[in-house]
């Protein structure tokens, strides 16, 4: 029986190793050893030195059938030339960049938070350029038959000044206006407000044709399939792809390899919800404005950037019809920066779902709010953990209290079972009979300290992708040298402190009889605490809390237990 709960103590453990090993090869682009391949990793660029003109034009490669704009060369037939620029757009928590053909934000960079990888830059959520492309594009679609309209292939004129939120205000607007295109303009504002990463973007079309216009308006977020690092080689890979929410298909994420084999189940139409590009940490979402109908779509499209695969989400919404010398507006929010939950939440219903908190889900949400609420009373995220440490060892003290006094009463009587194996070493029956004799008369139950682990392994596991996916652990510090809690320890003080703690908790636990088996005993920490070197420091702090709260919890009730069991 004992051999038992050790041998379903190594299963324990080399599954946990197992569902490390895959986040890490998932993490890099490998395949997983438990789902299909990731979407295909990202082609080297064809040109490293291909311009952005190059990565724009070659999006107009799509179709009208296919819910995009037309080709370049039917949007721009009928539009007088206008010179091309770059804008850039400065507020305090952004630096954006737009180009004029089509009004496009092509670039956003996020002023509050460095990148992985390169601290001393801030992360890019919107880029373009070599093996990368993440816009955010709007234009409009004609009627079937209709004459073509403006769209994000349409160079537009910059007509406001302000490239700046100045000091004490409060709102940014960046206003573009095609040229007419077959008698109809199209005016984009986006407007930025201080303090927040959702952006009001309005689209007003003004038909000086002849004749009534029934447009769509489309609203779409492109990009590569490039998974961002983490910065931690052992970090499992969030998932990076589109979604979409709407009350009637709930929430659907979409990965990217599913869109190379065109194997995605249509989302229904609605009157509301939105879309959405997510990747580890980041978001960006389309959110129309009140109870307009709405199209859901995703593809991959069929020309590349720079040889680089890309995927779309996109809205897409009737504007019409439009009666000449008339206009019509069409409000929408762009949110595009860190994935917050509870800002998220209050953006759009459900909005929050955008971050992976893996299979345990249901278990992670009320853990993160456990840790938000404590964060509010303490005012530091390390801290926090270490709360919510104590809070989970309150509330699984007795499951625990009962795994301990199990595994203090077979060490208590470890003499008498070894004595039993070398009396008995060549009659295995008896020895057994005597063995369980022992069990009965001390009241010992060989698994009593396996069904706690079973029992908490979804919360540990829940717990563990709630410190890997909140972003709020970025850049934030704990004491000392710990000045990023989702960052590894630089001087590796708290994995050598979490490798001291294991290697006690073996001290307390009865010796297998089995030499080998023991010596595994020690060896089995070791190999489980090295990965600690590399995790977030958040998650090393939770785990060496833990182990000091258990070594208190088993000496005290081994105490107990040794003074009570018969020598």
């Amino acid at each position: 029986m004992n051999d038992m709960r050790r041998t379903l103590l190594w299963v324990i453990f080399t599954m946990s190793l197992v569902m490390l090993w895959d986040g890490w090869n998932r993490h890099n682009g490998h395949a997983s050893m438990f789902s299909p391949a990731p979407a295909a990793a990202v082609a080297k660029a064809a040109s490293a030195a291909a311009s952005a003109s190059t990565s724009a034009t070659a999006l107009a490669a799509a179709t009208p059938a296919s819910g995009l704009a037309p080709a370049d060369g039917a949007a721009s037939a009928a539009a007088p030339a206008l010179p091309r620029e770059e804008v850039r757009i400065k507020t305090d928590l952004v630096n954006a960049t737009f180009d004029t053909r089509g009004g496009d934000l092509v670039g956003l960079e996020l002023l509050q938070h460095r990148d992985s990888t390169d601290r001393s830059q801030n992360v890019k959520l919107f880029t373009r350029g070599g093996e990368r492309f993440y816009a955010a594009q709007t234009g409009l679609i004609p009627a079937q038959g209709a004459p073509a309209l403006p769209n994000h292939l349409t160079v537009m004129k910059l007509a406001s000044a302000s490239r700046e939120l100045a000091a004490g205000q409060d709102s940014l607007a960046v206003r573009f206006e095609s040229p007419e295109v077959n008698g109809v303009q199209l005016v984009k504002t986006y407007t930025f407000k201080r303090g927040v990463y959702t952006v009001d973007v309005t689209h007003e079309l003004v038909n000086r044709s002849a004749a009534a216009v029934a447009p769509q308006l489309y609203l779409q977020l492109v990009r590569d399939s490039h998974v961002e690092s983490t910065g931690n080689s052992m970090a499992p890979s969030a998932f990076t792809g589109p979604a979409f929410y709407n009350e009637t298909s709930h929430f659907k994420k979409i990965a990217f390899g599913d869109l190379d084999k065109k194997k995605v189940d249509p989302i229904a139409d609605a009157d509301n919800g939105w879309a959405a590009m997510v990747q580890h940490y980041f978001t960006s979402a389309w959110i129309p404005q009140g109870n307009i109908s709405r199209k859901f779509q995703t593809e991959r499209l069929e020309a590349d950037v720079n040889g680089v695969p890309t995927y779309r989400a996109a809205l897409l919404m009737t504007l019409g019809p439009v009666a000449p010398g008339s206009s019509v507006k069409n409000s929408a929010t762009l949110y595009a920066g860190p994935q917050e939950e509870n800002k998220l939440a209050a953006i759009a219903p459900n909005l929050e779902l955008v971050k992976d908190y893996g299979i345990f889900k249901v278990i992670s949400e009320p853990l993160f709010w456990l840790l938000d609420h404590l964060h509010t009373l303490i005012g530091n995220w390390g801290w926090a953990i270490m709360a919510l440490v104590v809070l989970l060892k309150i509330a699984f003290y007795w499951l625990n209290a009962s795994a301990y006094r199990s595994m203090a009463k077979m060490k208590a009587i470890n003499p008498r079972v070894q004595e039993l194996r070398e009396r008995y070493k060549d009659k295995p029956q008896q020895m057994q009979q005597e063995m369980m004799r022992i069990y009965k008369e001390e009241k010992v139950n060989p698994l009593g300290g396996c069904l706690p682990i079973f029992v908490q392994m979804p919360v540990f596991i829940a717990l563990y992708w709630v410190l890997l996916s909140t972003v709020e652990m970025r850049d934030a510090p704990w004491i000392g040298w710990i000045h990023d809690l989702s960052t590894k320890d630089p001087y590796f003080i708290l994995p050598l402190l979490m490798t001291g703690s294991s290697l006690l908790q073996v001290w307390f636990q009865p010796a297998p009889a089995d030499p080998v088996q023991a010596k595994m005993m020690w060896v089995m920490p070791l190999a489980f605490s090295a990965m600690f070197f590399v995790f977030p420091s958040g998650l090393t702090l939770y785990y060496l809390t833990n182990n000091l709260l258990s070594i208190a919890q088993q000496w005290f009730i081994t105490r107990q237990i040794e003074g009570s069991v018969k020598k």
